[in-house]
């Protein structure tokens, strides 16, 4: 039975237990159920915190789990990333008070706090950037400044607006691009369902980012338009009854819809539909 940790509270918690729903997995209704066996699927969940994932993964406890690709190389686990899973993706960088600094090796000597200290510590000792202290925290790091607990902060930022408010600035290149991971332990002989796990998944996020497109279109454009919606491989091209039309079915980018759509028009397409999936294997 393949042993799965996926976080039980925070941002990855819903995103996570949503996509093992739609992989066709039972998942808890109540959050306080710890453990959870699907006989069905001949697996078994265990729902621990986000940070402590990584480091069941990496003892062996639970043969793989969810999590964030900060957490995990914040944890030094012994546990490798397997399979990137699309949501949750965040960006991660240092931050001053506007003016004061513009570079990552200014932040030798000087104080820098984070909820990621392991992850901190590892990019600046490869930069060759020693810090007077790194200082964990494990919540508000943008307020650790005007505090007087740090000079420089380490951490998660979507817009920006929080840091500005603190009158913070970002600096330097992206410490990391992050998003939710299935992760495995490093070394170990691929469990048993692992291949399953991993094709549903994979199966989810292609039904999460393309949709089919349907369309009429005259014979002597359908090379026209199959340049606009290549497929994955190649569309499906079906002679109409007409004898004058071929109806096309392709894959398309969910983001680019309707500007496909729009393309399709001008060459000439009509009757084009839009249909979600709702799973795939490739």
């Amino acid at each position: 039975m393949l042993r799965i940790a996926v976080p039980n509270k925070g941002s990855l918690s819903t995103p996570a237990t949503d996509m093992l729903r739609e992989a066709g997995y039972r998942q808890r209704r109540d959050t306080r159920e710890l453990v959870l066996t699907d006989a069905d699927n001949d697996v078994e969940f265990f729902f621990l915190r986000p940070r402590d994932v990584a480091v069941y993964v990496g003892s062996g406890t639970v043969d793989v789990g969810i999590t964030g690709r900060d957490l995990l190389l914040d944890s030094a686990a012994d546990a490798d990333e397997h399979l990137a899973l699309g949501f949750a993706r965040s960006t991660f960088r240092f931050a001053a008070p506007a003016g004061t600094i513009d570079d990552v090796a200014q932040i030798a000597g000087r104080r820098v706090a984070s909820s990621y200290t392991t992850l901190v510590a590892t990019h600046l000792a490869e930069r060759g950037v020693e810090a007077a202290a790194i200082v964990h925290l494990d919540g508000a790091v943008e307020s650790s400044v005007q505090l007087g607990v740090a000079d420089v902060i380490a951490d998660v930022v979507e817009t920006g607006t929080t840091l500005r408010a603190a009158g913070l600035e970002v600096f330097g290149d992206p410490i990391l691009r992050s998003e939710a991971v299935l992760i495995r332990r490093r070394g170990a002989e691929v469990p048993a369902g692992l291949e399953v796990l991993t094709r549903r998944l994979q199966g989810v996020i292609t039904a999460r980012e393309y949709v089919l497109i349907d369309y009429d279109i005259p014979v002597d454009l359908v090379d026209a338009a199959v340049a606009v919606t290549p497929g994955f491989e190649s569309p499906t091209v079906s002679p109409l009854h007409n004898g004058q039309s071929a109806a096309v079915r392709s894959m398309v980018r969910r983001s680019e819809t309707n500007q496909v759509m729009d393309a399709l028009y001008e060459v000439g397409a009509r009757g084009i539909l839009v249909t979600s999936i709702l799973a795939s294997r490739l």
